[in-house]
């Protein structure tokens, strides 16, 4: 975790954290996600979004960051250590296995949820 904080020392830059600032808040308004700041692929998906993105704002506002901040490149060159697998408190946690379907599942109909209404159960 020490050499992650120590690679994000350009994350308390006044102009550098309101320029992302900015990022965060264009992302959402355009995007509809919210990015935070302790996220560990923050810096690859601000770039993802700006390349995606039909604001001139938000284009403008990530070069304007990049030049700015020249380990941005090094973060964005170098590949990810988790290769897009889960984390959870420093452990890599396995994805979910599908549910095995069963026989009588393929040639049964949906089920109908229940509506519970005041404790009873309607329909």
């Amino acid at each position: 975790m020490a050499s992650l904080a120590s690679e994000r020392n350009w994350l308390f830059n006044p102009s550098t954290m309101k320029k992302i600032q900015q990022c965060r808040r264009l992302i959402q308004m355009e995007f509809g996600v919210k990015l935070h700041l302790t996220e560990a692929s923050l810096v690859e998906q601000l770039a993802s979004f700006a390349d995606r993105s039909r604001s001139d704002a938000l284009t403008r506002t990530w070069a304007e960051l990049k030049e700015s901040v020249p380990e941005l490149a090094d973060v964005l060159s170098e590949p990810s250590p988790a290769n897009g697998k889960r984390t959870y408190r420093g452990q890599s946690i396995p994805d979910p296995e599908p549910p095995a379907s069963s026989p009588q599942d393929e040639g049964s109909q949906p089920r109908k949820p229940k509506v519970i209404y005041r404790g009873q159960v309607v329909g």
